[in-house]
């Protein structure tokens, strides 16, 4: 039967795909009782490694009868790297103007106003707000959002690791451009309000720093002020080039 169902296989190849697309014969793969999967070698250019595969239904005493042909790549073809979601391929600084980005319906960093509002504290204007017909903010950033935003922000170029923070004079916790924030991450974040420093208008850790801290002082110099008197020699004589 196998011989049979090889070459009904190859004439249905040689019937529907172009003349020279199949190479030698590569083998049976019995999938299950009464299919079967004849392959043979693709040489059509561009598709090096690939195999054309033809199913088979096999039911005794009666001739094999061609279910599918299909080209699929084998171990050594070159095939598209795994697809990977239009969402999940943007980058932070990819959106453009006009180009818009809504969260997923069940996405963990947001919660109801009512529910979280921007703090824990009663009177917070958010779940304030919420509360009434429609006004205010539909969703703010759930305990889970916040954290992830104060982790990102931590390892980023404005967290307490960054090396110009590690070099720096002085804390923006203790800076005086530093603007405070209102709400849950007020205790680890603020917004330098320093036109000369390279985080200007930036959210920067208390821990952060750099070299336009408020309290930086020039360093004076330890040389003397005035210069002491001159010393007439009368005595050495000097060594003079005879040119």
């Amino acid at each position: 039967m196998s011989t049979v169902t090889n070459e009904t296989a190859r004439a249905a190849l040689d019937a529907s795909v172009d003349e020279g697309a199949v190479g030698d014969y590569l083998g049976r793969d019995d999938e299950a009782p009464g299919l079967v999967t004849e392959r043979f070698a693709c040489t059509l250019p561009g598709y090096v490694g690939w195999y054309w595969a033809v199913s088979l239904s096999v039911l005794p005493d009666a001739e094999p009868t061609i279910n599918d042909i299909v080209l699929l790549p084998g171990e050594t073809a070159i095939v598209a790297p795994e697809w990977t979601p239009y969402r999940e391929r943007i980058q932070p600084g990819d959106l453009g103007p006009g180009d818009v980005l809504p969260p997923e319906e069940d996405d963990i960093r947001l919660a109801p106003a009512w529910f979280a509002g921007d703090g824990g504290d009663e009177g917070v204007v958010d779940r304030h707000f919420a509360r009434e017909v429609g006004l205010g903010r539909e969703w703010v950033l759930s305990l889970e959002g916040r954290e992830e935003a104060a982790d990102r922000w931590y390892a980023g170029d404005h967290g307490p690791d960054a090396p110009i923070a590690k070099q720096a004079p002085g804390r923006c916790g203790s800076c005086g451009f530093l603007i405070s924030l209102a709400g849950d991450l007020s205790d680890r974040f603020g917004v330098c309000g320093n036109g000369m420093a390279n985080a200007d208008g930036k959210v920067v850790a208390l821990t952060h720093g750099c070299g336009a801290h408020s309290g930086t002082r020039p360093k004076r110099s330890n040389s003397a002020r005035t210069l002491p008197e001159p010393v007439l020699d009368t005595v050495s004589v000097d060594d003079v080039e005879e040119f």
